[in-house]
């Protein structure tokens, strides 16, 4: 059967939803270190390495993706991110962290930077009418993953033990994944815009660079910048909203882990709501918007200490780090094309394996050293201010860029 555009996204939202499981990791971390006797902290590190991988392989994956198409890198993502997470299990069954390491950080952090790219560009290259929304909408299936996987996991560890938890979860990635990935395929461009226009469905075309060309434009080096400094304090706040809120507003224990489930809905919806709302606006606004909101929301957690402010600053500051997944693809269609958008958009990745070392560390080193979360608070406006001004900046660069290309 010829999938429509409807399939092809449908497809990408649940190859997302097997591979954002990722962010589940936290369940797991209490049931291994308990079970193998190994530090929380060192389990943790699991997830680390695997967000680092999935940045790191973006780059490289994006461009198979244009190379062979999205058909292969979701069959390779099929693959790593089930193998990773079998052996996942099988590194506590035998109790060695290294394993643990090469399996879910390495293995299966490959498999998540190949899946994440395989749809994105793809699908934005089927709907090039509302590329906001259908980038949204896969990403968003990636942000909500942990809610569905935290419940199931929980109950599989309950009943068949931890070790069997991972066998089972594999096993039904690969299937789910693996029949997603053959939806999954780029549209005949001409074929495609014809129908399209028969709809009533007004497509326009604008620059259309290589990943080479576009690397090598400040345009590229603005948008990683501030896709940067999102997802530094975006993730540096996750990795840290809890004790911040208990120290910060005298929040109890289970009143912050509440807090914590509901930021995560604001993380996920926010992927789709800024998107949406970024085909109407523009991307160069929605962006500028997001720093504008994060800058307001930070330095209102830092002059009130009522748990009410705190909790709602705190939510719109994470649809802000959700909005960044979710809208940056769409920008880079905008700005550089959809040539190679896959490529491109992986190397913009490589922003996310930094920001999710630099950010965590930053957080917790500042704390650690002054006793306090207000420093890095300060530190994260200051950025995002730099980060507003790069907004304002990238406008300029795409100017040129058309002119680049007319010539």
């Amino acid at each position: 059967m010829k999938p429509n555009r409807y399939i092809v996204a449908f497809a990408g939202i649940m190859l997302h939803l097997m591979i954002g499981s990722v962010y589940a990791w936290s369940v797991f971390t209490e049931p291994i270190a308990k079970q193998t006797g190994w530090t929380e902290a060192s389990v943790a590190g699991a997830f680390s390495i695997a967000i680092f991988f999935l940045g790191m392989s973006a780059a490289f994956m994006g461009r198979i993706v244009e190379a062979a198409g999205p058909r292969l890198t979701g069959t390779i993502s099929s693959i790593l991110y089930s193998v990773g997470i079998i052996l996942t299990g099988y590194s506590i069954h035998i109790h060695s962290l290294l394993l643990l390491y090469i399996a879910y950080g390495v293995i299966g952090g490959l498999g998540l930077g190949s899946g994440y790219v395989t749809p994105v560009s793809t699908i934005i290259k089927w709907f090039p009418d509302k590329r906001g929304l259908a980038t949204g909408l896969a990403i968003m299936g990636f942000g909500f993953a942990a809610m569905l996987t935290g419940p199931v996991a929980q109950n599989l560890i309950a009943s068949v033990g931890l070790e069997k938890t991972f066998y089972i979860l594999g096993t039904f990635y690969f299937v789910v994944m693996i029949i997603s990935a053959q939806f999954i395929r780029k549209p005949n461009s001409s074929k495609e815009s014809v129908s399209l226009e028969k709809k009533g469905i007004r497509i326009t075309t604008g620059p259309e660079l290589t990943a080479n060309q576009a690397v090598k434009t400040k345009s590229f080096v603005l948008l990683w910048f501030m896709f940067f400094i999102n997802i530094t304090c975006g993730i540096g706040l996750v990795s840290a909203a809890s004790p911040m809120a208990q120290e910060m507003t005298g929040m109890s224990a289970a009143a912050a882990a509440v807090m914590v489930g509901i930021i995560g809905l604001f993380n996920g919806f926010g992927r789709l709501i800024w998107a949406t709302l970024s085909d109407f606006i523009g991307r160069p606004i929605t962006f500028s918007a997001i720093f504008i909101v994060n800058v307001v929301m930070l330095s209102t957690i830092l002059t009130f200490s009522t748990p009410l402010v705190f909790v709602i600053a705190l939510c719109l500051v994470l649809s802000c780090y959700g909005a960044g997944f979710s809208v940056i693809p769409a920008y880079l269609g905008d700005v550089f094309g959809t040539k190679e958008l896959g490529a491109i958009h992986g190397y913009i990745l490589t922003a996310w394996a930094v920001a999710g070392i630099v950010g965590p560390l930053l957080l917790s080193f500042t704390h650690q050293i002054l006793h306090s979360y207000s420093v890095t608070l300060i530190v994260f406006i200051i950025i995002d201010i730099l980060a507003l001004i790069s907004s304002f900046w990238i406008q300029r660069g795409f100017i040129k860029i058309g002119k680049l290309t007319d010539n």
